[in-house]
């Protein structure tokens, strides 16, 4: 295996087809099948699936991909400061559900280390694309909850893609809603009090297991349900139809506004706010500080 043949299963996953990919690395397309097919022989897997529709990375092969990126990155890092003593701009990627507050702390990460320095990327996004992406090295690091309900499912998909969980903080379970909901008045609620109202989930696509639910409860049998997949939409449907959904109770007005409250379900269920990372590999400078930032709305959880 060579830093060139990673190079070229990069370029070629990049590409719409092998010719093109060839055309972008400045060598003949039979060159370029060889050193793939020879690459494949070497480390035992089909890392692309060839037809005359052109060609498609399979799945082991976007786990080779997520390594084959690492490596060559940081090959790029080093050949720039010590080879061309040129300045190269650092990663750092970030998965999440849908959490404002971990949205929040990645804010804070990228005004302390700048722009200049770091090409940052941030995913909101569902529970299996968070797993995927930290499994395959596009975020360094991937926030989600566990619960009774979901631990054990959860934990061993953890394990099974070299994944480790790290708890950050436990909450009590609210209902999110507008402080002109005509449940806001009270001090707690009830599922059977908010089952009167239509409750707002994130849709999870093809993965839409109840153990991948973002909101707890996911079995409880909702008189009115909504999907959607972004959250934008909710906040709308939160407005327009007096939805609910259920949450850790930590709010960040300053991006969601001042319009909303969390109202304490009466029941003593936790949920666990978690990240997950690449098993034996340590965070990085910038990934400690994101956690640190996260870690700081345990004094905003409420009672």
């Amino acid at each position: 295996m060579t830093l060139n043949q990673l190079r070229y299963v990069i370029e070629v996953a990049n590409s719409t087809s092998m010719n093109e990919a060839a055309r972008n690395l400045f060598i003949s397309q039979p060159s370029l099948s060889a050193a793939i097919q020879e690459l494949e022989t070497e480390i035992g897997i089909d890392i692309f699936i060839r037809s005359n529709r052109g060609i498609k990375v399979t799945p082991q092969g976007k786990e080779f991909l997520g390594y084959a990126r690492q490596v060559v990155e940081q090959y790029q890092l080093v050949e720039a400061r010590y080879i061309s003593r040129s300045e190269t701009k650092k990663r750092f990627s970030v998965s999440m559900q849908h959490y404002t507050f971990a949205v929040n702390a990645f804010i804070e990460v990228a005004k302390k280390f700048g722009l200049d320095d770091y090409d940052f990327s941030v995913y909101e996004t569902r529970t299996n694309d968070v797993i995927q992406n930290v499994k395959n090295f596009k975020s360094e690091v991937g926030i989600l909850y566990l619960n009774d309900f979901n631990e054990q499912v959860l934990r061993k998909i953890f394990a099974e893609n070299d994944l480790s969980f790290h708890k950050l903080f436990d909450c009590h379970i609210y209902a999110y809603i507008t402080k002109k909901h005509p449940l806001a008045v009270k001090d707690r609620v009830t599922l059977e009090e908010l089952s009167e109202y239509p409750c707002l989930a994130f849709d999870q696509g093809d993965n839409n297991s109840f153990y991948f639910a973002e909101e707890l409860f996911s079995t409880y049998d909702y008189k009115r349900i909504i999907h959607a997949s972004d959250r934008a939409t909710l906040l709308n449907l939160f407005v327009g139809m007096d939805g609910f959904t259920l949450c850790s109770g930590i709010i960040c007005e300053d991006l969601n506004g001042d319009d909303f409250k969390a109202l304490r379900l009466d029941c003593d269920d936790l949920m666990t706010i978690g990240y997950i990372k690449r098993k034996g590999i340590p965070l990085s400078q910038i990934g400690q500080l994101y956690i640190e930032e996260v870690e700081k709305y345990k004094d905003s959880i409420l009672d």
